[in-house]
């Protein structure tokens, strides 16, 4: 039950950001199933693009699929959370002033790349 709470609020998340500032998958989703899951990075790739499967990810989520990194119960969790997510991000970034927008996106790009960069297994 926990890991179907995280999946869809990471969902919600990457769907929000995704609404607000453009960004989602690789930036957010991917990460989040790493560090919060525990997943490989693999795993978690192909997992987010199993999520956007149609028609942006068909054929990388293929190869991740035949390679056994694919859940699809996953992707279909983190879909649901990220379509009512984008909905809610994009009428919020709607709202803002396009500068702030660009700031925020601005700082959790940064906060993430620390987050990856010193995140190691211990």
């Amino acid at each position: 039950m926990e890991t179907i709470v995280y999946l869809v609020l990471i969902g919600l998340a990457a769907g929000f950001l995704g609404g607000m500032v453009g960004i989602g998958g690789g930036v957010l989703i991917v990460p989040a199933l790493v560090l919060l899951l525990g997943l490989s990075q693999h795993q978690s790739q192909g997992i987010s693009l199993a999520m956007m499967i149609f028609p942006v990810g068909v054929l990388g989520v293929i190869n991740y699929y035949k390679k056994g990194y694919v859940d699809f119960r996953y992707a279909g969790l983190l879909a649901v959370g990220f379509f009512v997510g984008s909905y809610i991000g994009s009428k919020f970034s709607l709202s803002l002033p396009q500068e702030l927008v660009k700031k925020i996106f601005a700082v959790v790009m940064i906060l993430l790349a620390i987050k990856l960069l010193f995140s190691g297994k211990k």
